[in-house]
């Protein structure tokens, strides 16, 4: 966490936000009590809605049927 105060905050507004770009927490001071934090937002994951691939996926109905002997192709 990096903490500056207001006035010097106003001259160094490039830098301070390139800090938080880069994931630091900037916090902004004005007589030695927080008043702002400087954060980078994060994209939101999307949650997987249930029933999304639906009509998607196609399974052959002898998928679980025995495979071939392939002892003869090994040797």
């Amino acid at each position: 966490m990096h903490q500056v105060d207001i006035t010097d905050a106003q001259t160094q507004i490039t830098q301070l936000l390139e800090s938080a770009l880069q994931g630091e927490e900037v916090v902004i001071t004005r007589n030695n009590q927080p008043i702002l934090k400087l954060i980078q937002i994060l994209p939101v994951t999307k949650r997987r809605q249930r029933g999304s691939a639906k009509g998607q996926i196609w399974i052959a109905p002898d998928f679980d049927a025995p495979l071939e002997d392939f002892k003869e192709y090994m040797e």
